[in-house]
């Protein structure tokens, strides 16, 4: 199989986490305590990854430097990016609750939520994309990271939207359609990358990984503690450990 075929369906397989996680939410009533300890547990797994995969392996690629410029840049490009959104109805997105509001409240607020899931999922999907370069293997951590933590994202949000009156043609329809980008992205940064610089690449992992950590801090840190409180802290250290602990298997 193609190498650009392979990254293409990693990312899709990543992507349909967040389906699974819809789908559990409109077919089956889920507790929001429980939506919020596996968001919690996700936001560990995110951190792991982030931290011993993705700066890691982007500080020993390009050096110190570009890493830095590259996790500061896509910290501030998410940030950017996903305070425009929250003006249009987008701010509480992966929420389980009645936060998010109807399209009768803001109009235009199923778009910008849509938009911003897929801003949540492509830097995550671009990784998985890039580490097939120069012959290497998908990183089964961030695959596992990104996997395990879309499928609480997916429930939550999808919880919220049903909650707020979306239709289900609405709902499977946001995330089946971002799946299928998260493929895309994963495919195109194999492609797009392929022949970049040892540098380009770092400031590239560097940039997700500055954007899955500002995500996970603006979006689903506050998500799970408004429900697990006191816990979360806890949860999100066992998602911590258990992603530690794939990653030296």
């Amino acid at each position: 199989m193609p190498t650009w075929l392979q990254a293409g369906l990693w990312g899709l397989l990543g992507g349909g986490a967040l389906v699974i996680g819809a789908a559990v939410a409109w077919f089956a009533r889920v507790p929001r305590k429980v939506v919020a300890s596996v968001m919690a547990f996700g936001s560990g797994v995110l951190i792991s990854a982030v931290a011993f995969d993705l700066m890691e392996e982007a500080a020993q690629t390009g050096g110190l430097l570009p890493t830095a410029v590259g996790f500061l840049g896509g910290a501030a490009v998410y940030l950017a990016a996903n305070l425009v959104l929250a003006r249009h109805g987008a701010r509480h997105r992966k929420r389980s609750g009645d936060q998010q509001p109807s399209e009768q409240e803001k109009s235009g607020s199923g778009a910008a939520i849509a938009i911003g899931a897929l801003l949540d999922g492509i830097p995550e999907s671009v990784v998985l994309g890039v580490g097939l370069i120069g012959g290497g293997a998908v990183s089964f951590p961030v695959l596992a990271a990104v996997f395990i933590s879309n499928v609480p994202e997916g429930l939550s949000s999808a919880a919220g939207m049903k909650r707020n009156g979306r239709s289900a043609a609405y709902v499977f329809g946001v995330w089946t359609t971002i799946a299928v980008l998260s493929g895309l992205s994963a495919l195109i940064g194999y492609v797009a990358l392929g022949s970049a610089p040892p540098e380009v690449i770092a400031v590239i992992t560097a940039v997700a990984a500055g954007a899955i950590l500002t995500m996970i801090a603006d979006t689903m840190i506050p998500e799970a503690f408004e429900n697990t409180h006191a816990w979360t802290g806890l949860i999100t250290t066992v998602g911590f450990l258990v992603a530690f602990a794939i990653d030296l298997a």
